[in-house]
């Protein structure tokens, strides 16, 4: 399996968990979501609506060509996200119920690391003193 393959597996699988994810913070109720979380409804809601974003980043740029570092950009967006809850986790005691945000988080840091614009080549150059006269 080559390296592209194996990146459109993982950005799938991601897309279909951040959308899935994000869609039930949307239309969950606020007063819902203020029960089951110590944030506050609306903060969950604005990371709903971020991980449904960066579903749709993750695929939509590159798949169609148009602008397609923003695919990088939205893998490294929901890394801040994983990030953010991999340390609510542990901080209110979750212990291993961080290890899937962890998981996520590296899946997402992979596809931001393998999407990335590449620059281009411009080969090695090397400084030689020049004689001063």
């Amino acid at each position: 399996m080559n390296w592209n393959r194996a990146l459109w597996i993982v950005q799938g699988l991601l897309a279909a968990l951040f959308l899935f994810a994000g869609a039930m913070k949307l239309i969950t109720p606020i007063e819902v979501l203020s029960v089951m979380s110590p944030f506050p409804g609306e903060f969950i809601r604005f990371i709903g609506t971020c991980e449904v974003l960066g579903a749709v980043g993750l695929i939509v740029p590159y798949a169609l060509r148009i602008l397609p570092g923003l695919t990088a950009l939205a893998a490294a967006g929901l890394v801040v996200i994983m990030v953010g809850a991999t340390v609510t986790t542990l901080a209110i005691g979750g212990g291993l119920l961080a290890l899937p945000t962890v998981l996520l988080g590296l899946l997402a840091a992979l596809v931001a690391y393998g999407r990335r614009p590449q620059a281009p080549y411009v080969g090695m150059t090397r400084l030689v003193p020049q004689p001063v006269n």
